[in-house]
Order: C-alpha cells, then sequence, then structure tokens
C-alpha cells in the first residue's frame, strides 16, 4: 500500500465547442483518511492559479469566478464546465489536503476542438501554375491534417504537376489553424471536374474524417468547335411557326456570335436581331427560307469560326377553283368543280360544303342537277400529308340562276267579307325576282337564303272573295303565277249543313227499306230457292206484271241467267245488282 497521498487524474480532456467538459480528481489517503480540504483552480494567461471551489467537510465553498454560472461539482467532487468556448482550453488543477499526510494536487489540461473545416475556395482565374483551390481549418486540436482530391481521387504532390502547401498557425487559445492550398495545371476537360479537400484529425484517441464540399473551377479556354442547329415546334417546318436558330461554341467564356443569311449570293448580316448567340425568327414564310450562317469570335485570341445550316419553310401557296363550265348555271345543270395548289411537298386534297363535312377526297367534285336548293358554297381543303398542321382553304359560290317557282301559297284561305287578312306567296330563284300581286294592299317581303316571301295585308271586298288573288313571281328568265282561292265562311257553314242534312234522309230511307224486307221475308212472302229469284205477288204471273228479281252473290252457275216468269232466259251481263223493270 502507499505510504503517502496521491492524486489521480487525467492528463488532457477533449471537448467539442459547446459541449460539457468533466474533468475528475481521484486520490488515495494512507489509512482510509479523510481529506481535510478539496480546492479546484484553473490556471489563467499570466501563468497563475485561480480558485474555483474550497470544499470541506462542512460544504462546498464557490468562488466568484467568469465561470461560476457554467461551472458545477458532482457528487465524486468531479468538475464540470458546460457551453465549452475555445477560450476555455486550459488547464485545471485539483488540490488535496490530508492534514498530517500533507497537501497533494494534480492536473488536466483542457483541449477545445472544432472538427468542420472551411470549405475551398476556387480562384476566380487561372494562373501558371494554377491555384485550384484553398482549405482552411480554424481552432482545432490536435492540429488536423488536409488531403486533396479530383473526381473523388486523391491527388498527391508531383513536381511540375500537383502542388499542396499547408499553413499551420498556432493560436493564442492554443488551438490550431490549418491552410491548406492546391495548385495544379488543368486542361478544357478539367472544367467538369469536381475538387475537394477532406480534413483528418483525432477524436478521443480514434482518427476521424470530414469532407469538404465540391467546387467546379472555372477554366478559360477557346472554342474549337461551333454547332448552329434550328429549333422549332415541330420536326419540320412550316409557314406561320416560330423558329429559333440557336449556335453554341465550346470555348469559355462563350465567344462573340454574328448571324448572316444568304441572300442572291451575297451574305445578309442579321445580328441586330440576335441575343446572346439565339436568333428569333417569328410567323416565319417561304421567304425565310435559305442558308444561315453563325460566326464566333474569340476576344482572347481573335480566332474565328464559322458553321451553316439550311432551313426549309414548308409552304402551300396559289389555292385557286376552276370552275367548268365555266359559263353561268342554271337549274338541272351539271358542274365540275377542280382544286389546285403549289407546293415544294405533295398534296391532298378534300371538298367539304359549308357545315364543314367532308363530301369527296381529291381535288374534284362533281355535282350534277343542280337546283336552287342547292349548296351554294363549298371548300376546298389542301393539306400536305407530310407536314402535319400544314393545309390550307379556299372557298367557292355557286350560283344557280332560273326563273322563279312559288313553293308555298296559302290557298285556299277561309275568310269573312269585310275581314283583314294575311295573302302569303313564296317562291325561289336567282337573280332575285319581284312579287306583284293582282289586287291592292300592303305588302311586306324579306328574304331568306335564295327564297323570297311576299306577305300581303288586304281588306276581304264582295269582288275579292269572287275572284280570289293572283300572285306573280318574275324575273329576267321567267314568270311564275299561282292563284290563291278565297271561300266564305259563312256559305261554306250552309253547305256543310245540307250536306248533313241529306246524310241522315239517306240513312233513314234505307233503314225503312230493309225493315220491310225483313218484315215481308218473316212473313213468307218472299221464299228463297236454289233459282236465286222468285215472283212476289202470284206463282203464275202474267207478262203485263212488274216483277222483282233477286241475285244473291253465292250463286255460281245458275246465277249465268235470270228467268222470267213466262219462262224466257237472258244473259247475266245484262243484269247489274238488282234490276227494277216492266215486261211489254
Amino acid at each position: 500500500a502507499a505510504s503517502r497521498l496521491e492524486i489521480s487524474m487525467p492528463p488532457v480532456v477533449e471537448v467539442e465547442v459547446g459541449g460539457t467538459a468533466r474533468i475528475e480528481c481521484n486520490f488515495y489517503i494512507p489509512e482510509n483518511a479523510s481529506y481535510t480540504y478539496i480546492d479546484w483552480f484553473y490556471v489563467d494567461r499570466s501563468n497563475k492559479q485561480v480558485r474555483l471551489y474550497h470544499v470541506t467537510a462542512g460544504g462546498v465553498l464557490e468562488d466568484d469566478t467568469d465561470y461560476k454560472s457554467r461551472l458545477s461539482l458532482g457528487e465524486d467532487k468531479a468538475l464540470s464546465l458546460s457551453a465549452v468556448t475555445v477560450q476555455d482550453a486550459m488547464t485545471f488543477v485539483c488540490q488535496v489536503g490530508a492534514g498530517s499526510y500533507g497537501v497533494g494536487e494534480n492536473s488536466t489540461q483542457l483541449r477545445v476542438y472544432s472538427e468542420l473545416p472551411a470549405d475551398p475556395d476556387p480562384c476566380s482565374r487561372l494562373s501558371l501554375p494554377p491555384q485550384i483551390a484553398k482549405c482552411v481549418s480554424k481552432n482545432s486540436f490536435p492540429p488536423p491534417n488536409i488531403t486533396w482530391h479530383k473526381n473523388g481521387e486523391q491527388l498527391h504532390a508531383q513536381p511540375n504537376k500537383v502542388t499542396i502547401t499547408s499553413v499551420l498557425t498556432h493560436e493564442s487559445s492554443g488551438l490550431f489553424t490549418v491552410s491548406s492550398t492546391l495548385y495544379a495545371p488543368v486542361t478544357r476537360q478539367d472544367s467538369h471536374s469536381s475538387f475537394h479537400c477532406t480534413l483528418h484529425y483525432w477524436l478521443r484517441g480514434q482518427r476521424h474524417s470530414l469532407e469538404s464540399k465540391g467546387v467546379k473551377v472555372n477554366i478559360f479556354y477557346p472554342a474549337e468547335h461551333l454547332k448552329l442547329r434550328v429549333v422549332s415546334s415541330s420536326a419540320l417546318v412550316k409557314e406561320g411557326d416560330n423558329v429559333t436558330l440557336v449556335c453554341e461554341a465550346d470555348g469559355n467564356p462563350q465567344p462573340v456570335f454574328s448571324f448572316y443569311k444568304k441572300n442572291r449570293g451575297e451574305w445578309e448580316d442579321l445580328s441586330s436581331l440576335t441575343d446572346s448567340g439565339v436568333l428569333n425568327l417569328h410567323d416565319v414564310n417561304k421567304s425565310n427560307t435559305g442558308t444561315y450562317r453563325c460566326q464566333s469570335l474569340d476576344l482572347d485570341d481573335m480566332s474565328q469560326i464559322e458553321e451553316d445550316v439550311d432551313l426549309v419553310v414548308n409552304y402551300i401557296e396559289g389555292v385557286r377553283v376552276k370552275m367548268e363550265p365555266s359559263s353561268t348555271l342554271r337549274e338541272g345543270d351539271s358542274v365540275t368543280l377542280s382544286c389546285d395548289a403549289h407546293s415544294p411537298v405533295d398534296l391532298k386534297y378534300q371538298w367539304r360544303d359549308e357545315k364543314g363535312r367532308k363530301l369527296v377526297e381529291g381535288n374534284q367534285l362533281f355535282l350534277s342537277n343542280l337546283t336552287f336548293e342547292t349548296a351554294n358554297t363549298f371548300s376546298c381543303k389542301v393539306m400536305a400529308p407530310s407536314v402535319p398542321g400544314l393545309e390550307q382553304s379556299k372557298k367557292v359560290s355557286l350560283a344557280v340562276e332560273g326563273k322563279p317557282r312559288i313553293v308555298a301559297i296559302s290557298s285556299p284561305l277561309y275568310v269573312r267579307q269585310d275581314e283583314v287578312i294575311n295573302l302569303t306567296c313564296k317562291a325561289i330563284a336567282f337573280p332575285r325576282p319581284t312579287v306583284q300581286w293582282s289586287i291592292n294592299g300592303t305588302a311586306h317581303e324579306y328574304m331568306d337564303n335564295q327564297h323570297i316571301a311576299s306577305n300581303l295585308t288586304v281588306r276581304v271586298s264582295h269582288d275579292l272573295l269572287q275572284a280570289g288573288a293572283m300572285c306573280r313571281v318574275s324575273n329576267k328568265l321567267g314568270v311564275s303565277e299561282k292563284h290563291i282561292q278565297l271561300l266564305d265562311q259563312k256559305s261554306t257553314a250552309e253547305s256543310q249543313g245540307v250536306i248533313i242534312v241529306a246524310i241522315i234522309v239517306a240513312i233513314l230511307v234505307v233503314a225503312v227499306l230493309g225493315a220491310v224486307i225483313y218484315f215481308l221475308h218473316k212473313k213468307g212472302k218472299i221464299p228463297c230457292g236454289r233459282a236465286g229469284k222468285q215472283d212476289i205477288t202470284k206463282p203464275e204471273a202474267r207478262k203485263d206484271k212488274i216483277v222483282v228479281e233477286v241475285k244473291s252473290d253465292k250463286l255460281s252457275e245458275e246465277a249465268g241467267l235470270l228467268q222470267g216468269a213466262n219462262g224466257e232466259k237472258r244473259a247475266a251481263a245484262d243484269q247489274v245488282g238488282p234490276s227494277f223493270g216492266s215486261r211489254p
């Protein structure tokens, strides 16, 4: 066993900025004696000990220092310091008094570290050898090691190729600041390369690493290739499209671009219409077809590169319709409509009516037996199947001439004398006809397509009721007339009454006659035999008496002849149903 007082403390305690540091003070007193006091100190910048705590059996006394609000003492008398800053990196002393065994002390150095390195800073312009980037780690302990990487692969110093310089700064706080700068030659291919640094440091006896963000180096180099392309909403450009010509170079920075168009063997300067290598052409037509040139100028070495592209604008023009025969059309005629157009691509034709309904495919439309009612407007639709969306239409109107044809008239018309009525006459014709009435009145006319309608307002007189009215429609090709019959509603009603009475009387007569015949049949006065006839009066009728012969529809051969009372026979063709007659 030890024969003297011993104090045991860790030589170094590491803590991250913002964390809590715990420093233990373990001691041994011979014969298990008790301590008299325990004092905690820290060593300031002037190497002077400043007391923090005084612990005795009677209690704990905390001195008034700048650490008072962040200090605490555990049950095992360990010292804890919270919210550590880089200024807290100093030495802490634990002193134990043990009476006759004397006084002993030991110390722990508190080290504060920051594990985040600064991001590398790429240079703005390359030099020879170029500085690629700089990596800085501040307030670290122990000092870290910095390595450099390109596209994930570590770079090593090589004479005349890769140079890495490092600077180590020991701050007054006891922490370290390390900076590392990477120099390396680059080519235009390195414009897509990514560089980053990695910080390697020790913490609590273990090795850690932390990577910075990757950076790309802005490398300047002249253009070697030029690309001029046509950008359009469709694969094949058509009239009415918006087209953009884009010129791109592989240099950095981009050179100055100029645009030209070949016009009759000479190049027309279009640079005033361009913006940063872009030429916009709006609502193009066939005049925009041609060869375009983009020219780049590098301001560093004044080198020039040129690139040409051909722009083809597809179009349809000259749509026309030919009518055969071209003379004036009359009702009943036939006509052929032919459609034609010009385009650098193959065309397809289609005929439609005025409502947009497809009639036929092809460039010809044949119409026969023309009438006024034939649709007078047709449309020829011209399309380019190889260029989606490229189409044009041409309308044609047909005028079918003919003399007027009255299609509607208000006849017969039931009226009353002195009544005010409207007479209507509607006709169709071309050229436009005139409508005349045979009587005076107030006329109103209106047109509906090729139809003309006339309404005549007139008061019914006795003469008008007797004669009626005449509607006369005429143009240069002929005249059509129709008569309007006026019927007196009163006379018509009386005539209808007489007819009804006559019908009733006829029905009564038939009913009475039927009753008489039925009565005689019941009395046996009219027996029926196979001969189909019988005398009404006596068995032996005289020749000077009237006889009644009845013919049955069911008779076959016997119905061919009818026999009289005197035994004479007559042909059946001389009989028509029941016949009434007298003998001579």
